[in-house]
């Protein structure tokens, strides 16, 4: 197939300051916008719970959310995934228990009404109340104690006589999936949902998470620069890595802007792009180095011209064919699904854009670089010539 019957001309070159201007800008603004405002961590990163359930009914996200929130979820995310008429929704909260620090404070108020109680400690990060009685209490007072404060057991721990005298007792606080079962489940004879499933992310997991999704997309780009300094020469490889840097920051200011999670998906999103950057990239460096050697004399910036324009009938195909999948994925797809397609269109439009007025341009002014060197050593043999 051919998209380009005729050679192009297009001084794609020649509008390289305004473009890098342009790109400076945008890519400033984004940076500073991530340390003000930073990303919507998904669960994967920020920690928290994801319950996907169906219902037996037709019923709407918003429908579902006002029942989550009625039954005393607030801080609470609901989206539709499949179909419409398959009414599945996932649900997404912060933290794993139903252990905070609002609820705790009520649970140890809770316990210590309960007598001689003394060193109430919460462990929020693990969702257990540990307690010491100066009498022995029977569990399932301090059971309908603590659930009675707004908090579900999951069960209570008798750990036996301390030493120092009085019996020690660990509460286990319920998982935040039986807060959405019972608020969704309230005031109903029999749930009109099926649980379907439950994934739970610490936010020490989370951390580690994004710690290693970040290090992993920075060894990526390592690689990739390693590799194309060795292939070409130099003055080709900065090119390349800011046009990856680029396209990262891009990327990631798709996800600033409109809000969505930031989560593991997006960590591959970031590393395809980077690949598909450097892809197209490299494509247009090999038409650089044989026109290199075909235009002996002509200008760089004009030999960069010319294997721009070579190239693009390919980069038109590849880039569409790309391009077009990912509607499909955005027209049919929901949730994470829809993220990765948008995203990676993104990805696709600014890696075609970082090759040309990115990647060439830095080539160009490193090559200008190493030529006024050149000229100034060889003025500086001319003025001091070696004397026998």
């Amino acid at each position: 197939m051919q998209i380009l019957k005729n050679k192009t001309n297009i001084d794609f070159i020649g509008k390289r300051k305004p473009a890098v201007f342009l790109s400076t800008i945008i890519n400033l603004a984004i940076i500073v916008g991530i340390a003000a405002f930073g990303f919507n961590l998904g669960v994967d990163f920020a920690g928290g719970t994801v319950v996907e359930l169906k219902f037996d009914h037709s019923i709407t996200a918003e429908q579902v959310r006002e029942r989550a929130q009625k039954g005393g979820l607030e801080d609470v995310s609901v989206q539709n995934i499949g179909a419409a008429d398959e009414n599945s929704f996932l649900l997404r909260m912060g933290g794993v228990t139903q252990l905070n620090e609002e609820s705790a404070a009520k649970a140890k108020a809770a316990i210590e009404g309960l007598g001689s109680v003394r060193n109430v400690y919460a462990d929020l990060a693990n969702g257990i109340v540990n307690f010491r009685s100066a009498t022995a209490l029977p569990s399932d007072a301090i059971k309908k104690a603590v659930e009675g404060s707004g908090t579900g057991v999951q069960e209570v721990r008798e750990l036996g006589e301390a030493q120092g005298g009085g019996f020690d007792y660990q509460v286990v606080a319920s998982g935040m999936a039986d807060k959405v079962f019972s608020a969704l489940g309230q005031g109903l004879e029999k749930p009109d949902f099926e649980q379907r499933r439950v994934d739970y992310v610490g936010p020490q997991v989370g951390k580690q998470l994004r710690n290693r999704g970040i290090m992993a997309l920075l060894y990526s780009m390592v690689a990739i620069l390693i590799y194309v300094a060795f292939r070409f020469d130099f003055k080709f490889g900065p090119g390349a890595l800011l046009a990856m840097v680029h396209d990262v920051i891009m990327v990631a200011g798709y996800y600033l802007v409109t809000r969505r999670e930031f989560n593991l998906t997006s960590i591959a999103v970031l590393l395809t792009v980077v690949g598909y950057s450097v892809n197209d990239t490299i494509v247009i460096y090999d038409r650089i180095r044989e026109d290199m050697a075909k235009f002996k004399g002509k200008p760089f910036a004009e030999v960069i011209n010319i294997a721009v324009n070579d190239t693009l009938g390919r980069t038109i195909l590849t880039s569409l064919t790309t391009a077009l999948s990912l509607i499909g994925l955005l027209i049919f797809g929901v949730g994470e699904i829809f993220d990765f397609a948008a995203a990676m269109l993104v990805g696709i439009v600014v890696g075609v854009y970082s090759t040309i007025y990115i990647a060439s341009p830095l080539t160009i002014w490193l090559d200008e670089r190493a030529a006024a060197k050149e000229a100034r050593q060889a003025r500086h043999v001319d003025q001091h010539p070696k004397t026998a």
